[in-house]
């Protein structure tokens, strides 16, 4: 079948059948379908749409593009569990829940990804990590899982291969908001990770793929169909993105974050209350516990008494990072060198949060990518991101802009008052929590 003839039936809105996403899934492979036939299928697909038969279709084509993991001679003591988010700024959920799960008795070898548009990439805030190796062996992955439970790594070239080189494709071609695209990409990775239970953490708002609430029920509704049609038990939340997840955005910063997190010294309200929930779905879906609120107690217990922080620390030496990393993270993780506060230039509450102009305003510091193949500044981003509904005098802090040079940092710093607006009326701050799903 020629490349050109498959893009054009896309193109004129017609389905495609099985045999033709093989034959694009083996030329994303193989190398025969060209960049640009590759980039013009992207946006067909998401100009056009796909049918549920189709995004089934993609997604097993992806899966078996190649290998798909068996933990069953590895003879783990305990269930194999993940969780994925859609994306967001600010989001480093996944740096505290698979500790959390582990230390809870699961295991948990978490395929992530790189920065995809204006969201940040739990591999790019990983590699802030001196000596962090995102791509181990399987004998290294392994090893992690059993002395750590928990190995956050980048899909091997071996899984998913067809994922790997489409990824890279929309982060740079607008295409990534194809609920299609997001979910085969999504689940090829998860499927072929041999996986037990999946939970999703589908965000909407200003700062999220799906901006509307009816476009994140879609695609969770398609994730979590697909998966379990799959035969992978998962559920999905729907989680709010109308402002920045924690208080920073930014990969050091970030994994910054996350180890404060671990060791309860600073829990951002909106943080702790997505990364225990979704924690206890997957202890309750893996039989670890009875139901949600035992879940809960039994996260809070972990987090409490350091066990999750010694599973994360572990985590990090054991895919070669420093064995004092948790004990020594400040000194570990770059610093930018310039650093700018962002003042209020007046009294009255946080109303809004341009939360994805946030997210590109990292990517301009060289936190993020324009291209593929650009590399990233782990030092750059923001700390002490003010939340919806704080008072502010003026004078107070906004933000603190963390920047490569002066100029950087200033030309954020005056994005920045025009991205988070003050207003004399307090506003609720909005629950974070908003929807769960099972089918």
């Amino acid at each position: 079948m020629l490349a050109q003839e498959i893009i054009r039936r896309k193109r004129d809105g017609h389905a495609l059948s099985e045999a033709e996403i093989i034959e694009f899934v083996s030329g994303l492979v193989s190398g025969a379908w060209s960049e640009g036939q590759s980039a013009a299928m992207a946006m067909a697909m998401l100009l056009k749409g796909m049918s549920g038969t189709e995004t089934v279709a993609l997604t097993r084509a992806m899966t078996r593009s190649g290998t798909v993991m068996d933990w069953r001679s590895a003879d783990l003591p305990g269930p194999v569990l993940d969780k994925h988010s859609s994306g967001g700024v600010g989001d480093k959920v996944s740096l505290m829940l698979a500790p959390i799960v582990a230390a809870c008795g699961g295991f948990v070898p978490m395929l992530s990804g790189r920065g995809l548009g204006h969201t940040g990439g739990t591999l790019d805030k990983l590699e802030s990590i001196p000596g962090y190796q995102i791509a181990p062996d399987e004998r290294q992955l392994r090893q992690a899982l059993r002395s750590a439970g928990c190995a956050i790594v980048g899909a091997s070239s071996a899984l998913a291969p067809a994922d790997r080189r489409l990824y890279a494709i929309r982060d740079v071609t607008a295409t990534v908001e194809s609920t299609a695209l997001i979910t085969a990409s999504i689940l090829s990775k998860k499927l072929a990770a041999g996986l037990q239970a999946l939970v999703m953490d589908v965000k909407t708002g200003n700062g999220a793929f799906a901006s509307s609430r009816a476009d994140a029920q879609a695609l969770a509704h398609s994730l979590v169909r697909v998966a379990n049609g799959a035969g992978l038990p998962t559920r999905a939340w729907i989680t709010d993105m109308n402002q920045v997840l924690g208080d920073s955005c930014g990969n050091a910063l970030e994994v910054a974050e996350a180890v404060a997190f671990l060791k309860c010294e600073r829990q951002e309200p909106r943080l702790l209350e997505v990364t225990r929930t979704l924690s206890a779905e997957l202890l309750q879906m893996g039989g670890l516990v009875v139901d949600m609120e035992q879940g809960l107690q039994k996260v809070d217990a972990v987090l409490a008494s350091g066990h999750a922080l010694d599973h994360f620390a572990r985590m990090v030496h054991a895919l070669g990072g420093p064995v004092d990393f948790c004990d020594r993270s400040a000194q570990h993780l770059a610093n930018a060198p310039v650093q700018k506060q962002v003042l209020a230039t007046r009294a009255g509450w946080v109303c809004s949060v341009a939360t994805r102009a946030i997210g590109l305003e990292v990517i301009a510091l060289g936190g993020g990518r324009h291209l593929a193949s650009d590399g990233v500044d782990p030092r750059v981003g923001f700390s002490r991101v003010a939340p919806i509904g704080q008072r502010v005098e003026h004078g107070d802090v906004l933000a603190v802009v963390h920047a490569a040079e002066e100029p950087a940092a200033q030309a954020a710093a005056s994005q920045l008052q025009n991205l988070i607006t003050i207003g004399d009326v307090q506003l609720p701050a909005p629950g974070v929590l908003l929807e769960r799903l099972e089918s």
